[in-house]
């Protein structure tokens, strides 16, 4: 024991001198702040100032928290201010509040934890110490902030158990980092270097014989030491080779052929790793696509331990990117199964990305997998509701995940529980947050076809029979606006049809008849196979005269609807006709214009001066007759431009060189474009009209993609440049990078560059090289002032996270439409610029900020829709922009089924029951009532 103290007194010497070693520069302890201080008086108001400064800052940030407590940038700028003001009490305060919210990265531990650790010199305040490194450690495997929390630990070994402490944090990081290939070895070589500490005290003094304690202490300690030789050996970590050749020199024994096995099977699984470790260093952030690489390979080969590990690295790096926690969880999840280590992934998963409902509803199941509380459970579904989610969807999908598990928990054997009466307020609730929370913020509910009630309703009818609840649900249900559609009683339909009975399914039927718009024919069809199979004469008869007499209002209504239709195309045809016939007359009046401008400026000329000008002009008309077949009037027209008054005195030289130019091109061959050479060439088009020689220009932007063949620019008969070309390359290679070149500027406009194709072969062929689907790191700012630029939007933007790139949306001619699109390194810094920005004011104007979701172009096939707009009477979505922050359609799925274009060919138009008095005219034969009516009612 004594030796054990010694040697602990030994350690904690080393420990205290690397700990001031570790101290920063400017420490009141280490005196290096005696010589600035001196200076301090000559810049005293300077120093004030920035102080009043600061202390104003720190004040609007707390307040700004105090809004927005989940606002992570916010809380890096006010630690930060604290900390160099060296308010220590705020400081503990604003780390542990942010602590709380978010998992902290290693560099803002590692900042606390020497703070702490530089003030801590009583027992009670280093137990503190330990607390803050066991929080620490659970928020990331970071082997930095491992390697310091045992290196701290050194400096209590002279306490009781300190030794066996140590060691006990140092087994723990060796499980945790241990496998790191790059910095595992500094964990086991600091391990190494404690146990040869404790080695040398336990040495006797020279001279002196061991007693047989000392030498079962040196023996043991021997014993150790070489343990974790050995252990290390059996891993891949670089530079492995080094500690080989050391242990082969600490060693006195040969090495076993065991331990060489190992260590030559580590080094063959080292070299396995040395790629993908080379790939993610030489990678810019955040290497994902490197990280997955790597995560596929230890899946494949199948180490627990390494996946885990891998897995962690990644997510150290890409704290922000939900798709890869859910991926770890989800691995988690299905593999390891251990409480712990799930319960602490999914926890730090929803802390770094709250906004991600998907995260929340795996959290909720995994604590019901594992036999959480109650208490907790519900406590995370409270904090799942306030975490902020960015579409009214995300928080249906929540509600409902927390009903699923309180469902769960309900005996319905019984008639009445605990359990059941807290599921139906949950249910209650559920239906009111929508109504008022959510719909307060996003102008929807989330949940238009209402299914929170669809499935409460379920519920009570299948497992607790209580069907008068199931039709007061049910009722309401009809009341919010789908009444209207057929689907929805015909689901009403079937839970009476298996919960209910005969009287109310034919009440529900009847009372859909008279409201269903969007197919009534089905729910006609099903009332009259209700009625053929329970109903009596009377019900029957009942039933065919209803059926016929709504059948009949419907085919009214839309024949009407067909007439104004086609009154209304009718109406754009003859204003189609007239908007072209005036175009004809305005353009015949333009050139009978200019030719009688032309005449009256040669009747000015005396009658030599004319005779000379027709006798010069006469053979280039025949020539262009011939040719061209060009009519007189534009010959006319093109001889008032270029000539105009002064045409007499110089009939064969234009006035300026552009016109010369022009002139020259007018007698040039036209050269078709060669389809067999699309590959090598591009389409540029939306050239500047005045573009002087536009193959010299083109040639210099185009000759850095590849050697340039040749180069087509079309003109008119006029021989003016018409803004496009075709640029053919000598390889195809040159051709695609010059499609890179797509929306420079060119001359003031922005220039199109596309891909070489024959709309003849391809009509459908668009080239856009911009994402038209939602894109939830990226926002769409509308409202913005025309002269603002892309440096003056990225200064705002930036204050919100870390701009990767922004869009200003012009028009042909390059002019600023006061759109842009702001692309952000991630989902959570573009939802929180959306909270912040939205509404703000630049330059006066105050913009409108969302997710970017553009809206779907509409179908060219014009008659199709109307056609099928006859029979049906859509549910009323909000379009991609439409109202709320969500940016995203809220159609039912049941509904996204039926308006599948392939649905509408099937069952747009059905034929009538045969009860039916009249048909609509002309209605395409496709599915029977009896077919759909069948598959509806098949569940």
């Amino acid at each position: 024991h004594k030796m054990a103290a010694a040697g602990a007194e030994a350690a904690a010497a080393a420990a205290a001198e690397e700990e001031k070693k570790r101290l920063p520069e400017g420490d009141p302890e280490s005196g290096a702040d005696s010589e600035e201080d001196e200076g301090d008086s000559d810049s005293s108001g300077d120093g004030e100032d920035e102080e009043k400064e600061n202390e104003a800052e720190i004040q609007r940030l707390e307040e700004q928290l105090s809004i927005n407590a989940f606002d992570y940038n916010c809380h890096l700028d006010l630690i930060k201010l604290l900390r160099q003001e060296g308010e220590l009490v705020k400081l503990r305060r604003a780390r542990q509040k942010m602590s709380e919210l978010f998992p902290l990265t290693e560099e803002i531990w590692l900042d606390w934890l020497k703070d702490e650790i530089k003030m801590a010199s009583e027992s009670s305040e280093r137990e503190k110490v330990y607390e803050l490194f066991e929080r620490a450690v659970k928020d990331y495997i970071c082997p930095e902030i491992w390697l310091e929390y045992a290196q701290y630990s050194i400096g209590g070994i002279g306490q009781e158990g300190g030794i066996e402490k140590v060691r006990s944090i140092f087994e723990r990081a060796l499980t945790a980092v241990g496998l790191h290939v790059t910095k595992g070895t500094a964990l086991w070589e600091a391990y190494r270097e404690f146990e040869n500490a404790i080695l040398e005290t336990a040495q006797p003094a020279p001279g002196s014989v061991p007693s047989p304690e000392q030498q079962q202490m040196l023996c043991s300690q021997l014993e150790k030491i070489d343990t974790l030789f050995r252990r290390q050996l059996g891993i891949p970590l670089l530079d492995m080779e080094a500690s080989y050749a050391e242990y082969e020199e600490w060693s006195e024994d040969p090495i076993p052929e065991t331990i060489i096995k190992n260590y030559k099977k580590a080094l063959q699984q080292l070299e396995k790793c040395k790629p993908y470790e080379e790939a993610l260093l030489g990678a810019e952030p955040p290497k994902l696509a490197e990280y997955q690489a790597y995560i596929d390979f230890e899946m494949k080969a199948g180490d627990p331990a390494r996946i885990q590990l891998i897995y962690e690295r990644a997510l150290a790096e890409n704290c922000l990117v939900p798709d890869l926690w859910a991926r770890y969880n989800q691995y988690l999840d299905r593999q390891l199964k251990v409480k712990e280590l799930v319960l602490s992934a999914h926890d730090r998963a929803v802390r770094n990305c709250p906004w991600t409902v998907g995260l929340w509803i795996r959290y909720l199941l995994a604590m019901e997998r594992h036999k959480v509380d109650h208490s907790i459970i519900s406590e995370t579904f409270e904090k799942a509701l306030n975490a902020g989610f960015i579409q009214a969807t995300d928080y249906v999908e929540i509600w409902q995940a927390y009903l699923d598990y309180l469902r769960r928990r309900v005996d319905f054997t019984q008639d009445s529980s605990k359990e059941l009466e807290e599921l139906r307020s949950a249910f209650a609730r559920a239906v009111e947050y929508l109504k008022q929370e959510v719909e307060e913020r996003f102008s929807e509910s989330g949940d238009p076809s209402c299914t929170i009630m669809q499935n409460w309703a379920r519920v009570e009818a299948r497992l607790c029979n209580n069907m008068q609840k199931a039709r007061e649900l049910w009722d309401n249900i009809m009341t919010k606006g789908n009444a209207k559609y057929a689907n929805m009683w015909l689901e009403y339909y079937n839970l009476e049809r298996a919960h209910g009975d005969t009287q109310h399914c034919r009440k529900a039927l009847h009372r859909a008849v008279q409201c269903t718009s969007d197919y009534p024919e089905h729910v006609c069809e099903v009332l009259l196979t209700l009625e053929r199979i329970e109903g009596t004469l009377e019900d029957w008869d009942a039933a065919v005269q209803k059926t016929e007499t709504r059948l009949a209002r419907v085919n009214e209504q839309r024949a009407k609807a067909a007439e104004k239709e086609a009154a209304l195309a009718k109406q754009e045809e003859e204003r189609a006709e007239q908007r072209k016939q005036a175009r004809a007359e305005k353009k015949a009046s333009k050139k009978a214009k200019k030719t009688r401008v032309g005449d009256k400026r040669k009747a000015e000329d005396d009658d030599d001066e004319w005779g000379q000008e027709e006798e010069a002009e006469q053979p280039s008309k025949r020539h262009k007759g011939d040719g061209d077949g060009l009519h007189l009037e534009e010959d006319m027209e093109v001889e008032t431009e270029l000539f105009g008054r002064s045409a007499p005195e110089k009939p064969d030289h234009p006035a300026n060189p552009k016109e010369k130019a022009a002139a020259s091109r007018k007698d040039t061959p036209k050269v078709l474009h060669d389809s067999s050479k699309d590959s090598v060439t591009v389409f540029v088009s939306n050239l500047a009209y005045t573009m002087a020689e536009p193959e010299v220009k083109l040639k210099e932007l185009f000759e850095s993609c590849g050697e340039v063949a040749q180069i087509r620019p079309v003109f008119s008969n006029r021989g003016t440049f018409r803004g496009y070309c075709y640029v053919e390359f000598k390889e195809e290679k040159a051709a695609l990078q010059a499609l890179a070149l797509d929306r420079q500027v060119v001359e003031g406009r922005p220039m199109f560059v596309s891909p070489c194709v024959d709309k003849n072969k391809n009509p459908d062929f668009k080239v856009f090289r911009y994402s038209t689907t939602l894109e939830k790191h990226k926002l769409f700012i509308s409202g913005l002032p025309f002269s603002c630029t892309k440096e003056e939007l990225e200064e705002v933007c930036k204050a919100h996270g870390n701009v990767k790139d922004i869009r200003l949306v012009t028009n042909r001619a390059g002019k600023p439409k006061g759109l842009a699109y702001v692309e952000y390194e991630n989902e959570a810094q573009a939802s929180q610029a959306v909270l912040k920005m939205d509404g703000l004011t630049v330059k006066d104007h105050v913009i409108k900020v969302a997710i970017s979701n553009p809206p779907l172009r509409k179908l060219p096939d014009k008659a199709e829709t109307s056609r099928a707009s006859q029979f049906a009477v859509p549910r009323q979505v909000y379009g991609a922009r439409g109202k709320g922050r969500t940016q995203l359609s809220m159609m039912p799925r049941a509904l996204q089924r039926q308006s599948n274009p392939g649905a509408k060919a099937e069952n747009g138009m059905v034929q009538t029951s045969p009860a039916a008095s009249s048909k609509p005219p002309e209605e395409p034969k496709k599915m029977s009532n009896a077919d759909f009516a069948k598959m509806l009612l098949q569940k």
